[in-house]
C-alpha cells in the first residue's frame, strides 16, 4: 500500500513533466515563429511583411512568456503578451530606441526605432492569434469528460 507521501511526490512529478512539456512546446512554437518570421522578411516585403511581423512579434512575446512561466493561462500570456508589445512601441516615442538601432541590429529587431500607430493593432491581432493556438493546444491535452 502506497504512504501518502509517496502519491504526493507522483503527482509532483506529473506537474513538472507537464510544465517541462508546455515549455517545450513554448520553445517549438518560438522557434517555429522566428523561423516564420524570418521566411516571410525574405519571401515579401511592403505593407504585409510589416504587418505579419509586428503580429509575429507578439506571438514570439507569448511564446516566451509561456517559456519563462509555464503556468500561465492563455488570456494572461496573451494579455502580457500584447502589453509588452505595446509597451515597447510606445518606448519608441523617445530617442532611446532609435539611438540603440544605430549600434545594434539587436536592439533594432528588439525595440524597433520609430513609433508607427498601425503596428498597435497588429500587435493585438497577434495577441489574438496567438491565444487561439494557446487555447487550442490547451484543450487537447485536457481530457475528455464523459
Amino acid at each position: 500500500m502506497p504512504r501518502a507521501g509517496h502519491r504526493q511526490s507522483t503527482i509532483r512529478v506529473g506537474r513538472v513533466d507537464l510544465q517541462l512539456r508546455r515549455r517545450c512546446t513554448a520553445a517549438g512554437a518560438a522557434a517555429l515563429t522566428v523561423a516564420l518570421a524570418l521566411g516571410l522578411r525574405s519571401a515579401t516585403d511592403g505593407v504585409f511583411a510589416k504587418a505579419a511581423g509586428d503580429a509575429l512579434y507578439t506571438v514570439l512575446l507569448h511564446a516566451l512568456l509561456v517559456l519563462a512561466a509555464p503556468r500561465l493561462r492563455p488570456a494572461t500570456a496573451a494579455g502580457a503578451a500584447l502589453a509588452l508589445s505595446w509597451a515597447v512601441e510606445f518606448f519608441q516615442l523617445t530617442p532611446v530606441p532609435a539611438h540603440l538601432a544605430q549600434h545594434s541590429t539587436a536592439a533594432r529587431l528588439i525595440l524597433g526605432s520609430t513609433f508607427n500607430i498601425p503596428d498597435l493593432a497588429w500587435y493585438v491581432a497577434g495577441a489574438a492569434l496567438s491565444l487561439m493556438v494557446h487555447l487550442g493546444l490547451t484543450a487537447r491535452r485536457r481530457p475528455a469528460r464523459a
